[in-house]
Order: structure tokens, then sequence, then C-alpha cells
């Protein structure tokens, strides 16, 4: 993290030495700085559960639009590429979204509308990610891979990283073997979005139950009990950890009230709400562009707070001079 804050830094220094050269003309220069980052597959967070789709969409208090963007465009290629264009090609592009996304033709986006918009998006994102992995893993090129390209892929061929975490290998050859619908030993496109992504495939929640089971159940009831849910972690945490996981566990997860997490209580942690995280989203749009507060979007709400839904190059270049401002000030 510091050798990119001090890139950055290098970067804004840089620029700021050449804004008086330039004059007007820097308007239409364009360094592109915003990060897409695809999503890791199978990434968890600490206690187990898949990490939410949007878990990059605040960071330590600061908004990302480049989340916003993939969720209207459904694709980090996509996203970089509106960044890259000019501020009127950016909006005709948009325009042209828009018509789509308009299911009644009344020229105003609705939030049923723009939500099953974004749910289709993240849909595309997840495919996305996942054929890039295939393509990678896809050794011979035949369009579908073995358990060994996988594993070749993820672990590289040394047999020291292989034996790292036999928990974690046993887990995932169980993924696999889960994914592959016809048992024919290979995945492919369809079969390795479930490998890749099991927490959206529906298909593959009860192998996802049997291993939050396996790994937390330790009176083997069938349930997980508080003392079990945190396990491990409780023994370099301090008191008040302890405190916020107790009442995450009893107000968000044991949803009964009894005491300990059911099948579905399980599940239910586990797995993100992309439905949940779909409302939000639409929430954060609307409240950023529904300027005269009818509840709905106008073609041209939308247009005029593009760079709220995509990206350009104006967009860009108004984050450079913010972050030049603000380096003027700190000197």
């Amino acid at each position: 993290m510091a050798g990119q804050r001090l890139v950055s830094l290098l970067f804004v220094i840089v620029l700021a030495t050449m804004l008086p050269a330039l004059g007007s003309d820097a308007a239409s220069a364009h360094i592109h700085m915003h990060q897409h980052n695809k999503a890791d597959s199978n990434e968890r967070m600490e206690d187990g559960a898949f990490s939410p789709r949007d878990a990059v969409h605040y960071t330590e208090g600061e908004h990302h639009q480049e989340f916003d963007h993939e969720a209207i465009l459904g694709s980090v290629k996509e996203a970089e590429e509106f960044d890259k264009l000019p501020i009127e090609e950016s909006k005709r592009r948009l325009g042209i979204l828009l018509t789509k996304m308009d299911l009644n033709n009344d020229q105003y986006i609705e939030r049923n509308e723009l939500k099953a918009w974004i749910l289709r998006s993240f849909s595309m994102l997840s495919a996305e990610e996942s054929k890039d992995r295939l393509d990678d893993a896809d050794t011979n090129e035949d369009g579908k891979v073995t358990w060994d390209e996988v594993l070749l892929d993820t672990y590289g061929n040394d047999p020291e990283d292989l034996a790292l975490d036999e928990k974690l290998l046993e887990d995932d050859k169980q993924t696999f073997d889960a994914a592959d619908l016809n048992k024919d030993g290979y995945l492919d496109a369809e079969e390795f979005k479930a490998y890749t992504h099991p927490e959206e495939t529906p298909r593959m929640f009860p192998l996802l139950l049997k291993q939050a089971l396996a790994d937390k159940d330790i009176n083997g009831d069938g349930h997980i009990d508080f003392q079990e849910f945190i396990g491990d972690r409780a023994k370099s945490k301090d008191k008040d950890w302890l405190l916020a996981e107790k009442e995450k566990f009893d107000y968000e997860h044991d949803k009964n009230g009894d005491g300990r997490l059911d099948s579905d209580e399980i599940l239910s942690w586990l797995v993100p709400s992309n439905e949940d995280i779909a409302n939000d989203e639409v929430d954060h749009l609307f409240a950023g562009s529904d300027d005269d507060h009818d509840n709905r979007l106008s073609f041209d709400e939308i247009l005029e707070h593009h760079d709220t839904f995509v990206g350009s190059e104006a967009t860009d270049y108004g984050d450079h001079l913010q972050e030049i401002d603000r380096f003027n000030d700190e000197l």
C-alpha cells in the first residue's frame, strides 16, 4: 500500500508541474487511474462467509465509483473502456443502454427496472471473471478444464505448495466434483462458473452447507452454536471483538433466536444476498440522481449524472484535479 501511495503521489507531482504548461488543453489529457478489480473466486471473509459483491464499494469510508459502473455495465472490461471514452461518447452509449433497461418503454427507469438490470450485471460479471479463469487454466485450449489443469493454474506444480493446506485442497476438489454436473471429469464454461462462484449457484448450496458443518460443527449435532462459530479466532481477539461477534451472531445470523444456526441460517450467513446488494445499489444510484424526487429516473436525469453510472475521460480528469488540490493543500 505504501508503494502504491508513493506512485500516486509522484503522479500528482508530475501532473501538477505539467498543468501550467498545458493550459486549457489539459482538459483533454487523460491518464487512467481508476482501479477496476476483478473478483477473486471463492474469496472468504474471516468468519468463513463468502465476501459480498459490494465489499469494495466503500472502503474505510471512501466511496469507489468503479462498483457503480460495473453494476451498470456488467463487465470489468467494459467499465475500463468507458473510463477512456470522451464524455459525449460515454453519454451516447449510456443512452443506448437505457433503452434496453427501460422495460416498459416509458422513457423512465423505475426502481424495479434498475434492480433487474443490476442483478443481470452481477451475473454477467461472474461469467466474465469465470471465463477469464477458464481461459487461463485451459492449457490445451479445448474449452474445458480437468482437475489437473485447475490444480496447476491455482496452486502451481510445487509439491510443497500443494501440501500447505490439505483441507483447502480437499474442499476445492469437492467443489470441482460437485460442479461437474455430467460427471465426465471436465468442467465446461457453465460448470466452471458453478465451481468459481458456488455462492451464486443454488445447486452448489448443499455442498457449501456440508463443508461449513464439517469445518465448524464440533459436536456433530448439525448446528453451529456461538462457540463453534467463533472457533479458534477468539484466541487472538480482545473482549470488544468477542462482544461484537456475539451481537452479530444473535441479531444477524441466529434469526429464530434459539442460540444456534440451523441449515437455513448457516446458508444465509455463508451466501451473500445479491438481491439485498442490488436493492442497496438502487437506493444509492437514486439518491445521487433522482433530482425531482419522483422515485423514478428520467433518461435526462441519468445522462445528467452519467458519471455516477459509467465512467469517462472528463470524470477521470476531474479526479486528478482533486488529487492535485489535496496535494497542494497538504503542502
